[in-house]
């Protein structure tokens, strides 16, 4: 006889046994009267530091009874990486749930034992908690309830970084050395992003970030590239970015700096989520993704230069529908994009593809056309109906020490210059030095720096460049970290700390090396560059060749004097109003000349300049 399992069955008398309860006394606390401890990880009521509370909002999001609204704070001081809001909390909808504590991205937001809050008002409970909490305690008295563990952490912390090429391979060659993402690494990198849009205030060309990683998340690459290539389409394409190809490699990436992730983990990568969808998207569809239906302006503008400003400004002039020339005097266009960036942190092939569309729009580049050589400012001025100058920082510094005179004694971006077009076979091979000394702290000097590291490994075999810059440590040095990182990684010594003193030659005037003394100092209290020196302590670095990095400067001499007598200057650079406007109504500026030398700044400039420029012809109607 086969018996089935009924599983756990009920006694016979378990009716009986709740009855025993029935005269049991119940635990009863007198609210407010008594108050009894809440157990360790009790949720309670929430407070917040406002000192860390940077106002990303996620807390909001995320709520599921919508108890939490962002609320502006007046006269909070608006700064990069914080909006001037807090969260309130609407103790009527809030169900203790914890989750915006789970998931607030800087650590600011808390929960407490405290449970009992009695008041009249019903206002009252709709409260934008501070670190003392509803209750207004001090801080010391109040304690902690719930806290966030590895079980209850909703954000994914740490970033998915694409393959790189081991220094000790990519030290033998110019091949760009980072990968890009994969499909699937795309999706889950994106997917880490919490759509604060902190990051859009930070990018000078306040791009649409979040919606274009957004939609990496859902996989619509096509969607992606209007919000690199388009922006906001109803806000004359506030936001857009031309060069997101070249921008999704060697962008300053000021954006990661503020991401609200980075507060509690790694920044979402959003440099190379940029490059994922320009590198992924055909540049034969790019046209039918992302068209431009303006009408045809009768009006024609110059731009000089054809770097970031230049030509962002020619892709959004045009795309208003106005005739663009571009003068470049370099043989190729880019400015330096293609000749002060070394070939493994670009390729030409990125650049020519972010280029290729902006000539698609109808706009003319003409190189090897310098201005005021072949072709007059004043016959520009009587051709065009404005122009724009772009023709960034094109001059270089020297350090006018003893001996910088030599002819081994070289600037950085023409050998920068020299060494891409050796590379691409348009020049000879420039002079490579078994021992080189570069002078600079900044992302010039690790260019070329890592650029003479890979051609003395390629020719003879071994590296020996040194690196010596004011900055004391790497990371008061003004290049970026992970630019120091790598060129360590592949050989480069660098020796912060010492200011070059003089060149040192032997008997037949052949340089040695060079001689520096230590800095103590590089900014005063009022933090302009000032540097103070101990003059006692002295270091010799042996060098064959030394390469000046020291900073760059105008070079203004196609403006002719009458015109260049009307301009503002604020030291080198040209003074503009917020449409990059100069005090010559038709003479607009930007880029490196107007606010000193970044990409992702220059496309800024570009398209406010054109904004500027529409206005003005219009004007001129």
């Amino acid at each position: 006889m086969e018996i089935k399992d009924k599983g756990p069955q009920k006694s016979f008398f378990a009716p009986l046994l709740g009855w025993k309860n029935l005269f049991e006394k119940p635990v009863t606390i007198k609210v407010p009267k008594v108050y009894r401890e809440a157990a360790p990880r009790y949720r309670g009521f929430h407070i917040n530091d406002w000192e860390k509370c940077i106002g990303c909002g996620t807390c909001a999001k995320i709520c599921p009874t919508d108890a939490i609204t962002m609320v502006e704070v007046p006269d909070m001081k608006e700064e990069y990486g914080m909006k001037p809001q807090r969260p309130s909390i609407d103790y009527g909808r809030c169900s203790f749930c914890a989750m915006c504590v789970d998931i607030c991205t800087t650590g600011s937001l808390q929960m407490t034992r405290e449970y009992i809050f009695v008041s009249p008002n019903p206002e009252d409970f709709y409260y934008a908690p501070t670190e003392k909490g509803i209750l207004k305690k001090e801080p010391e008295e109040i304690k902690i309830g719930w806290t966030r563990d590895e079980n209850s952490e909703l954000l994914d912390l740490d970033r998915i970084v694409p393959e790189h090429m081991p220094a000790e391979e990519r030290s033998n060659s110019f091949v760009e050395f980072v990968k890009a993402y994969s499909k699937e690494q795309a999706i889950a990198e994106a997917a880490r992003c919490v759509e604060c849009a902190i990051c859009v205030d930070r990018c000078p060309e306040h791009m649409q970030i979040p919606q274009y990683i957004k939609a990496i998340w859902k996989d619509d690459l096509q969607d992606a590239l209007k919000w690199l290539l388009k922006g906001v389409e109803d806000q004359n394409n506030f936001g857009a970015n031309p060069f997101s190809g070249v921008c999704g490699r060697v962008c300053t990436h000021r954006c990661e700096e503020v991401c609200s992730i980075g507060h509690r983990g790694e920044a979402i990568a959003i440099r190379w989520l940029k490059r994922y969808i320009t590198d992924n998207v055909p540049a034969e569809k790019w046209h039918e993704i992302v068209k431009f239906d303006s009408p045809k302006q009768n009006k024609k503008v110059a731009i000089v230069g054809s770097g970031p400003a230049g030509l962002s400004a020619a892709y959004f002039l045009a795309s208003m529908g106005y005739e663009v020339d571009v003068y470049e005097a370099m043989n190729r266009p880019g400015g330096v994009m293609r000749y002060g960036i070394p070939r493994y942190r670009l390729p030409d092939e990125a650049l020519d593809k972010d280029i290729a569309f902006i000539e698609s729009l109808g706009v003319r580049i003409l190189t090897g056309v310098a201005v005021g050589k072949d072709i007059t400012f004043e016959e520009l001025k009587n051709k065009y109906d404005a122009i724009f100058i772009s023709t960034g920082l094109t001059l270089g510094r020297s350090t006018r020490i003893p001996g910088s005179d030599h002819p081994n004694v070289v600037q950085a971006l023409p050998l920068l210059r020299e060494i891409r077009d050796y590379l691409r076979g348009e020049g000879p091979e420039p002079k490579i030095a078994k021992r080189v000394v570069v002078i600079g702290g900044g992302n010039v000097a690790m260019d070329i720096a890592r650029s003479m590291a890979r051609l003395q490994k390629m020719k003879f075999g071994e590296v020996h460049v040194t690196v010596t810059c004011l900055e004391r440590t790497h990371e008061e040095m003004p290049a970026d970290m992970e630019e120091i990182e790598e060129a360590i990684e592949e050989g480069v010594k660098i020796c912060p700390g010492w200011g070059p003193k003089k060149v040192i030659f032997d008997d037949k005037d052949n340089i040695k090396g060079i001689e520096c003394v230590k800095c103590t100092e590089v900014f005063d209290e009022n933090k302009r560059f000032n540097p103070k020196f101990d003059e006692s302590q002295l270091q010799y670095y042996d060098g064959d060749m030394i390469i000046e990095a020291i900073g760059q400067a105008p070079d203004y001499s196609y403006l002719p004097e009458e015109w260049k007598q009307k301009i503002q200057f604020v030291g080198p650079r040209i003074l503009t109003n917020n449409l990059r406007q100069t005090a010559i109504p038709w003479l607009f500026a930007g880029g490196d000349i107007v606010n000193g030398p970044d990409i992702i700044h220059g496309v800024a400039d570009g398209y406010w300049a054109a904004r500027g420029i529409d206005q003005y012809l219009r004007e001129q109607k």
